[in-house]
């Protein structure tokens, strides 16, 4: 890339983090002592605030980066992420977003708490809750590394070393000194931004090919490389029994994954009410399924207009086939409309990425804290005496997530981002999902059942990913070199869910404690109408 593009990007990026930073220290200035406020917002955002929010929080790198770099790869098979990210909304909609509202306080583990003996409980869930994050964090930060890679002119190792550092400190920023009201209003910030630049890089590739989809279609069929198969199922997905079953996991992880994210989930926390929260998802909903018919005109647009093969040479994974678009759209390399438009897309990914990994941070810090952490050491009956300390632990658990993820963020750099998201929905589906609809809907269901489902779907997910070809075994591997992938499929969904159910299933059977039925009766009644909900 040009001076330019680095000059006017690197001032747009820099205008978007002294806002971010500026609402920081205003939030700051408010009480943040309480883990009410912390955690929650003290609970003041409206449905329409909250459904931004949320869609903010979700529409994240792997959805503006990845998933147009695989439709413009892989055209058809692409789609599946569209597909599968959008109808997930589905499942939180009608299944959970009420239910857990009115349950749950502060964090996932909250609701199957609230039936069961809390401390194995809140021990595994958090377990699995910062798994999860740290995974969807990863992908967070490589879209960062490829992102500046792209600005710099595919700049050196170094160069992404550095971004990806220095999203994760501005990370841990936002969380330790803003909570959850400044994440809020980053995410409310960056959805706005980012639908306003799909918006506009869509109308831009619908007025070159003059309004016409079949032209933009067959344009991007003839220079991908690969003809009309390029708009026919099977192109990643079709190469054999191994490719075809790992579409069927990758689906069922993405359909059945959104609904156990710990930092989707923790957003309903932050209205007054269930019904709210039912309101922030329709919201949110028609926010995400906007962008990501959006999306689906980039991909192939970036296909029509760069071809494969470009964009395959700027990134093997994709992920800079957004910003390539831009460019060209604005008028080519060097010109001043595409300066303007790289940088500005540039800045709105960047802006992205700060928002979604401050989100997930959140959730991640909130579930050391307040399950980890107060489940080890909080004496009994002592809850609201510990609540600073709880707050105080939260924003170092911060900083140590924060730098997890950066270390692995540096192994996985050459990951499709909406890849390496996959990954992190197909744990989730794995180690939340059972337990949290075990505990909503079976009567029967015990805290064994609810330690069992946890772990049953967790620890074989991610045993199954280390030792799957993400790992080794392959060119594109995190270690090329050595060779111990066992494991045929990518992700690991198709076998690590039936787990989780069958482990919850399987304990329950098997508990010599039965579970307590006034518990129960009081959960189902707080769940369905909201008495007694905090």
């Amino acid at each position: 890339m040009t001076g330019d593009h680095q000059t006017l990007a690197l001032v747009l990026f820099s205008a978007f983090i002294a806002v971010t930073l500026a609402i920081t220290t205003w939030v700051s200035r408010r009480r943040q002592g309480s883990a009410e406020e912390f955690y929650a917002g003290g609970r003041l955002f409206s449905p329409m605030e909250n459904g931004f929010a949320i869609a903010g929080d979700y529409m994240s790198a792997a959805s503006f980066l990845g998933i147009a770099g695989l439709i413009a790869l892989f055209g058809y098979d692409g789609l599946l992420y569209v597909v599968g990210f959008l109808v997930a909304w589905l499942v939180v909609l009608l299944l959970v977003a009420e239910l857990v509202r009115n349950c749950g306080r502060f964090t996932l583990a909250d609701v199957l708490a609230a039936r069961m003996r809390e401390r194995p409980v809140r021990i595994a869930v958090g377990t699995a809750s910062v798994t999860v994050s740290v995974l969807y964090l990863v992908a967070q930060m490589v879209g960062a590394g490829s992102l500046v890679a792209l600005l710099l002119g595919g700049g050196g190792a170094q160069a992404r070393t550095w971004m990806v550092i220095g999203v994760g400190a501005l990370m841990v920023v936002y969380v330790a000194f803003g909570g959850m009201r400044a994440t809020t209003w980053i995410q409310i910030v960056k959805a706005v931004l980012l639908l306003g630049g799909a918006v506009a890089l869509t109308v831009l590739v619908v007025l070159r090919f003059h309004g016409d989809p079949n032209a933009l279609l067959t344009t991007a069929a003839e220079h991908s490389g690969h003809g009309r198969d390029f708009l026919a199922p099977g192109l990643k997905y079709g190469g054999g029994w191994t490719a075809r079953l790992d579409f069927i996991s990758l689906g069922l992880a993405l359909v059945l994954g959104t609904a156990g994210l710990p930092h989707i989930l923790s957003r309903f926390y932050t209205v007054p009410t269930a019904r709210a929260a039912r309101r922030s998802t329709v919201w949110a909903i028609a926010l995400i399924g906007g962008f990501y018919l959006m999306t689906i005109v980039l991909g192939f647009g970036a296909a029509a207009v760069l071809g494969s093969g470009a964009v395959r040479a700027s990134s093997a994974s994709g992920n800079t086939a957004v910003p390539l678009l831009a460019l060209d759209l604005g008028g080519g390399s060097g010109s001043t409309g595409g300066t303007v438009l790289f940088a500005v897309v540039a800045a709105v990914a960047f802006a992205t990425i700060l928002a979604v990994v401050a989100g997930i941070t959140l959730a991640s810090s909130a579930s050391v804290a307040h399950d980890l952490y107060a489940s080890l050491r909080r004496p009994r009956g002592r809850e609201r005496g510990t609540e600073r300390g709880e707050v105080a632990v939260a924003r170092i658990a911060a900083v140590a997530v924060g730098a997890t993820a950066i270390g692995l963020a540096l192994l996985a750099r050459d990951l499709n981002v909406a890849f390496l998201v996959g990954l992190a929905f197909a744990v989730a589906a794995s180690a939340n999902l059972p337990a949290l609809l075990y505990a909503l809907f079976w009567r029967r269901f015990t805290t064994r059942g609810a330690v069992w489902s946890v772990y049953g779907g967790l620890i074989p997910a991610v045993t199954l990913v280390a030792l799957s070809p993400v790992v080794s075994g392959s060119p594109d591997s995190l270690f090329p070199g050595p060779d111990f992938a066992v494991f045929p499929l990518d992700n690991p969904g198709v076998v690590s869910i039936p787990l989780g159910f069958l482990m919850g299933w399987l304990g329950t059977v098997l508990s010599p404690v039965g579970t307590d039925a006034a518990r129960y009766a009081e959960t189902e009644v707080r769940s369905l109408t909201g008495a007694g909900a905090v």
